[in-house]
This record gives C-alpha cells, sequence and structure tokens, in this order.
C-alpha cells in the first residue's frame, strides 16, 4: 500500500527531539558490540592462523566466503522478519510478530540443513572455483570448510532468533551470544590451532573444530533464552506451530525481493574470491587482511544503521509519516560524519593493523595500497548503506535496492573488474572496481531518499480476523 508524500519547506535537517538520539544508541549499542564481538572472533581466527603462513591465511579466507553467503541468506530472511515484525510492533500486534517469526523459522532450518550438507560434499570443488584450482590453497581449506559447513546449520537457527527479537526493539541477544563465542572459539582456537596444554597441534582444521563447538553453545543458549526467558514476545516451543497463509503471502511478497537482493549480494561477494583467487598467496592474503580492516570499521556504522532500520520499521508501521521524514534527513546528516570518520580511521589504522600479521614485505605492501582505496570507499558505504538498507528497505520498499543493487553488480562491478584484470591493472586498480558502487550509489540514495516515496505501510488489519479462525 503505497502513501504520497510531500516533504514540507520548513524542515530542519536535525532532529531536535533528544528520545530520537536515545533511542538510536540504545539500540545501536548492543548491535555494534555484536558486530565488535564478531569481528574480534574473526580476527583472532586470522592472526592466529596467520602465524602459518600466507597458504593458510588464503584458505581460510576463501572457506569463509562460503560462511559469508549464509549470511547474506540470513540477512534476507532476518530482514523479511524484521520489516515486517517491527511495523506490526507498531501496531502492538504481538501474535502478527510470533507467526511471521515461525514462517521464517521453517524455512531457516531447510536452508541451514541443505546448505551445510552442500558444503561438506562439494568442498573440493567450492575451493577449485574459488581458487582456480589452487592446490595449495584448496588441500589446506577442504577440512576447514567441511568442519565449519557444519557449523552453518547451527548459525541459521540462531541468527533467525537474533533477527527476530530485534522486531521488538530487543538487541541485546546478538550481543550476548556474540561474547559466548568470542569466549569459546578463542580458547578453542589457542588450544588446537597450536596444540596447548595437550591438545592436539591441527593447525587451521583447530580453527575450523572451534567455530563449529561455539556455534553449536551459541544455538544452544538461543533456543534456551527465546523459549524460557524472553520478556517482550513470551515464544513457547508450542509457538512453533504458529502459521499465517495472510503473512505467509505478505512474507513472500515482500520477501522475494529482499532475498533476490541477498543472491545478487552472494554472487557479488563470491565474485570478489573468484577475481582475487586469480592471484598469488601474497594478494590473497593482503585482500584477506584488508577485509578485515573493512570489518573493524564496519562495526559501529552497521550497528547504527541497523538500529535506524529498527526505528524506521516501527514508525512507519504506527503511520508517522511527517516524523518519518524528520528522522531520514537527520539520518543522512548523521551518517555523512559517519562516513568521513570511518574513512579516516582506516587512513590512520592501516599500517598498525598490518603489522599485526606475520607476512611478507610483498604482503604487507600490497594490504597498504588496498586500504589507501579502502579509506576512500568507506565514506559512501556508510551514507548508501544506511540510506538504501535502514531507510527505503525497512521503510517498506524492498523491490527498489534489489533493483538498484543488481545494475550496479551486473553492469558495473562485475564487467568493469573483469576488463581491469584481463587488461592487466594493478590490484588495486581491480579493487577499486569491485568496491566502486560504494561511491555510484550514493547518487542513487540522495534521490530516492529525499523524494521521500519509499514509506509504505505493510501492516494488515485482517490478521487479526484470520488469528481468531484458526
Amino acid at each position: 500500500m503505497h502513501v504520497a508524500f510531500i516533504c514540507e519547506s520548513n524542515m530542519t535537517w536535525l532532529v531536535k527531539d533528544k528520545k530520537f538520539y536515545k533511542t538510536l544508541i540504545a539500540l545501536a549499542l548492543p548491535i555494534s558490540l555484536q558486530n565488535l564481538i564478531t569481528f574480534l572472533v574473526n580476527f583472532a581466527d586470522n592472526v592466529m592462523v596467520g602465524s602459518l603462513g600466507e597458504v593458510d591465511i588464503a584458505a581460510v579466507h576463501m572457506s569463509r566466503q562460503m560462511a559469508s553467503v549464509i549470511q547474506f541468506f540470513m540477512n534476507g530472511i532476518g530482514t523479511v522478519v524484521l520489516v515486517l515484525g517491527a511495523q506490526y510492533f507498531g501496531k502492538k500486534n504481538y501474535d502478527a510478530i510470533k507467526r511471521i517469526i515461525f514462517n521464517g523459522f521453517r524455512v531457516t532450518v531447510i536452508a541451514g540443513i541443505l546448505y551445510s550438507a552442500l558444503n561438506i560434499i562439494f568442498a573440493r570443488q567450492i575451493l577449485s572455483l574459488l581458487t582456480n584450482g589452487n592446490d595449495l590453497v584448496v588441500t589446506a581449506g577442504i577440512p576447514y570448510l567441511q568442519i565449519t559447513g557444519l557449523s552453518f546449520f547451527f548459525f541459521c537457527i540462531s541468527q533467525h532468533f537474533v533477527y527476530s527479537l530485534r522486531a521488538v526493539q530487543n538487541t541485546k541477544l546478538g550481543m550476548r551470544l556474540a561474547f559466548i563465542t568470542l569466549v569459546v572459539n578463542c580458547t578453542l582456537n589457542y588450544l588446537l590451532i597450536f596444540g596447548k596444554f595437550g591438545f592436539p597441534v591441527l593447525g587451521i582444521t583447530g580453527a575450523a573444530i572451534a567455530t563449529l563447538v561455539a556455534r553449536i553453545i551459541e544455538c544452544i543458549v538461543t533456543v534456551i533464552y527465546v523459549f524460557r526467558f524472553e520478556k517482550d514476545l513470551k515464544l513457547k516451543l508450542s509457538d512453533i506451530r504458529l502459521k499465517s497463509k495472510i503473512l505467509a503471502g505478505d512474507m513472500f511478497r515482500h520477501g522475494i525481493p529482499i532475498m533476490l537482493g541477498e543472491i545478487v549480494w552472494s554472487i557479488n561477494t563470491l565474485y570478489h574470491s573468484f577475481i582475487i583467487g586469480r592471484y598469488n598467496e601474497d594478494i590473497m592474503s593482503a585482500f584477506s587482511i584488508t577485509i578485515m580492516m573493512s570489518n573493524l570499521i564496519y562495526v559501529w556504522a552497521a550497528g547504527l544503521a541497523s538500529s535506524v532500520g529498527i526505528i524506521t520499521g516501527k514508525t512507519v508501521g504506527e503511520g508517522k509519516y511527517n516524523l518519518m521524514k524528520q528522522y531520514a534527513k537527520t539520518v543522512q546528516v548523521l551518517f555523512v560524519i559517519v562516513g568521513i570518520l570511518s574513512g579516516l580511521l582506516v587512513f590512520f589504522l592501516k599500517m598498525p593493523f598490518i603489522s599485526l600479521y606475520n607476512v611478507t614485505d610483498a604482503t604487507a605492501a600490497t594490504a597498504n595500497t588496498l586500504m589507501n582505496v579502502l579509506a576512500i570507499v568507506m565514506a559512501g558505504t556508510c551514507y548508501q548503506m544506511v540510506g538504501l538498507a535502514g531507510l527505503v528497505k525497512s521503510g517498506g520498499d524492498t523491490a527498489f535496492v534489489t533493483i538498484n543493487d543488481s545494475i550496479h553488480v551486473f553492469l558495473i562491478i562485475i564487467p568493469s573488474a573483469f576488463i581491469a584484470y584481463k587488461l592487466g591493472a594493478p590490484v588495486w586498480a581491480v579493487f577499486l572496481c569491485l568496491k566502486c558502487d560504494q561511491l555510484l550509489k550514493c547518487i542513487v540514495a540522495v534521490i530516492k531518499i529525499n523524494r521521500f516515496k519509499w514509506m509504505k505501510k505493510l501492516v494488515r488489519d485482517d490478521v487479526k480476523q484470520e488469528d481468531k479462525a484458526q
């Protein structure tokens, strides 16, 4: 259901209501801490594995690209639940939220099983494709991908409930789970990678086992918390049977564009690995280090962006469109500042960050160059990410973001990076082609956001009638 809007000329660029900023920070802090802890888990893996050499760094990085794919899928399912759930939260319809959660849960379980099986059975073929048949990297990466592949099922369940609770502004579960994962994963990494306190020296296989155990514990804690201690929705195991044909139809209709968008982004991520995998181990390692830096800086920006999405969904669900327009203007100002600060952080922290890795001078030099490019594009990433995902997608215009991503990935990123690689362009130029959409999307975001035609009310009043009939 589309609603037309006209922007008031007297609208200021910054919200004066302190409650908005308090809510933004209150929601963002747990998510940012969760992102930071998750980063530390992966960073600990990278640094510990990094001491084993470039081949092992490359093997772990390439294997983790499959984890990125399932992360994108869960982002899709989670975003569907979050966008619809947040709007029903604005209407205080908790029964509809429960039905949305468990409609999504059934899809999550099936996807988790299938994806885990895919990575376990076809680990060699997957890594061979990503690395252009680099035997050293493939051989080292197979056990890592097979073991971590099993963990994807448990990860899916945990992430589904993390997203589900965000719909009712409960953002603390993800932070707590991330902390548990950090402690378990880092402890087992130390014991199993290096063979401490009588444990065998397993190298990157030990890192994979640590990840699997951490994900299993994380999943168990999630299920116990959600069904025993969560106070807002008061979910019960019997709620798993809850269904709604009306809401399932809405999830399908609004979810298809979101899921297609995540598929597009998964293809983009795998294409990054496909291109970088054409190079030697030094460049692959430099790319891995650069991505870790990107993830570190992304921590706080992503936390703020997620909180914007939660506020957007609730505000639109409440029908407060003029207030949402004011929020949108304020968010744009904030994230221009966040983007500039993020780029500066990359630039000034790059050398200390690279020095944490035991790599060759050639790898360090390449990583330094790639981070210069990252510092530039990071400013654009922060603005367009919150604008298109936190505002436009969360506001109900789920199709636009997918169409925009598809155009940039298939018509700009993939062709330009392929041409640059084939012409023998410097690695930094190829990397810039892979990241150029982060700057180009800013133009789209500015125009789209400030036309204010993306706010769409997705909630229904007839859900209650269906609920009573069941």
